[in-house]
């Protein structure tokens, strides 16, 4: 198991590789000359912005908030998050994250802490929120992606498969 502490970070992003519906999301920080490149799920993501902009109501407004967001070289993950949490240091007014990678019941993994400011996070929420969003729409009945090749849905017996 390795921990990398990365403290205070430049860059904070999300992005998305490949087509709807086989998109793989990355978070991505860079301190230094370090980019840690981490493989997340979309839940996950959603999740995360979803936390941010509830926390980001109870603080101060952030400053104006970074607006280079695209996924910079190395693109290909170190390892894929298992969980991630959040906390506020109101000392340093910085919100810490630790990523833990996903491993197998008897593994320890790698883990990740960084720090980011309160304009990273909401240009992260904002960023997030919107490549959440531009996938596959949820079907109304289960909340399961619609494929453009439509969805057998399991509220409806697979019957009558809902379209867009």
């Amino acid at each position: 198991m390795s921990e990398l502490d990365l403290g205070d970070v430049e860059r904070f992003t999300v992005g998305a590789l490949g087509s709807v519906g086989r998109r793989t999301f990355l978070l991505q920080c860079r301190s230094d000359a370090t980019v840690l490149t981490l493989k997340v799920e979309k839940q996950q993501v959603a999740v995360l912005a979803e936390y941010l902009g509830r926390l980001l109501r109870e603080l101060p407004r952030p400053g104006h908030p970074p607006d280079d967001l695209d996924l910079q070289e190395p693109v290909d993950p170190h390892w894929v998050v298992g969980t991630l949490g959040v906390n506020y240091d109101d000392v340093l007014d910085r919100i810490v994250l630790v990523a833990e990678e996903a491993t197998g019941d008897d593994e320890d993994g790698d883990m990740a802490r960084f720090t980011i400011t309160r304009e990273q996070a909401a240009a992260f929420a904002v960023r997030a929120t919107s490549l959440v969003e531009s996938g596959r729409p949820p079907c109304p009945l289960c909340g399961g992606p619609i494929d453009p090749s439509g969805h057998l849905c399991p509220r409806t017996n697979g019957h009558r498969p809902p379209t867009t």
